[in-house]
This record gives structure tokens, sequence and C-alpha cells, in this order.
């Protein structure tokens, strides 16, 4: 899809309920044939504070919610841990809103296609802080390759003001479970307290 598409479709979406409707009858890549369900956001569509994942996994094709799983949950208890409520605090959502198979890395023609309802739930929901869970959702939004190792807890200025920081994919964290210091858990424990009192910040303006 061109941009200037991109654009007349995002000015005709008024709300994200236009763009979960439209997302959850899309057939405009592959995924739309082996996908059970549109997995599209969940959380609170007022709040300062977005997580942008990479895409569905199994637990979320069933459901269509996204990180609803293992690494949901995990991501969940962190962020409980900070006195962050993953359902009045956070907007969730994934780069594409289909399961690639095999939990495969969404493929750049899968995320160009789901671009434009990334971008409509950017415009829509407006968050102040933005947190990109692995390297697919820091490419789709700062546009770098950099491992995650190198940059996560750094802020970045992103779109519409918002402050954006790469952080560990939950699944990582379930993959490393040692929380010794310097362990990716430990350090993303450090970036949630970080986000923490970010979040303390912009919810007094």
């Amino acid at each position: 899809m061109s941009e200037q598409l991109h654009l007349a479709v995002l000015l005709s979406w008024k709300s994200l309920a236009e763009v979960e409707s439209a997302a959850k009858v899309c057939v405009d890549c592959a995924l739309c044939q082996s996908r059970k369900q549109v997995a599209f956001a969940r959380g609170n569509p007022q709040a300062k504070l977005m997580i942008i994942g990479d895409s569905p996994g199994r637990n979320d094709d069933e459901s269509g919610i996204p990180f609803d799983g293992r690494a949901g949950k995990l991501l969940d208890k962190i962020l409980g841990a900070a006195n962050i409520d993953a359902q009045k605090d956070i907007y969730i959502c994934n780069v594409v809103k289909c399961r690639p198979p095999n939990n495969r890395p969404p493929e750049k023609a899968e995320r160009l296609a789901c671009r434009k309802y990334l971008k409509a739930q950017l415009e829509l929901v407006k968050p102040a802080l933005i947190l990109l869970a692995g390297a697919t959702a820091v490419e789709a939004i700062l546009e770098v390759k950099h491992p995650i190792s190198r940059i996560r807890g750094i802020w970045f200025d992103g779109e519409f003001g918002a402050k954006v920081m790469p952080v560990f994919h939950p699944s990582y964290l379930l993959r490393n479970d040692s929380k010794e210091v310097g362990s990716p858990k430990w350090l993303m424990w450090k970036d949630i307290q970080e986000v923490r009192k970010q979040l303390d910040l912009v919810t007094l303006v």
C-alpha cells in the first residue's frame, strides 16, 4: 500500500473500534490464511503507556488477545511488581496483528501490510511513553536493527512527542530465567522501575 493510500485510510478511521473492525477482516498479507483470530490490542486506550511487541503467539491467536500466553503473564507480573496495572495503565498491541506460522518473526511484507493499523493505534492513543518489546518492534518504530542488549533501557524520541524505550521481550526472559545481577531479568526490572518513574511524571501533567 502506498504512503498516500495509507494516509487516506488513516484519515477515514475515527476510532479504535473502526480500526479493529478493519483489522479483523484484513486480507492484505498471507497471514490471514492461517490465523484463527486477529489479536488487535488489550488494555486501556486512554493509557499514557503503550507496549508494542512483535506478533501474536499461539495463545493470542486462539483468544484474540495480545500477550495472552506465558510471556504475557510474565510481563503482567513484572509490571504489577512496579505497581503498573496491565488493564488500567497500559495499552498493549503488536506490530502485526496475526500470528506468523510457527511463531517465526513477521516478514517485511507482513509488517508493511499491518503498518496502517499500528500507525492508527499510535495516532488515536497518543501515548506519552512507549516500550518496544523485541527487535521487530524496534525496527518498526525506530527503524534501526541494533541488538536489544545494546539499546535497552535508553529513551528515544518517538512519534507525537512520546518517549520510546526498547526492552527485552518477555519471551526472551522466559528463556533466560536467572535473576542474578546483570541478567536479562535483572536488567528488565531496572528498566521497568525507570518506566514507573516516568509514568508518575506524565500522569501529573
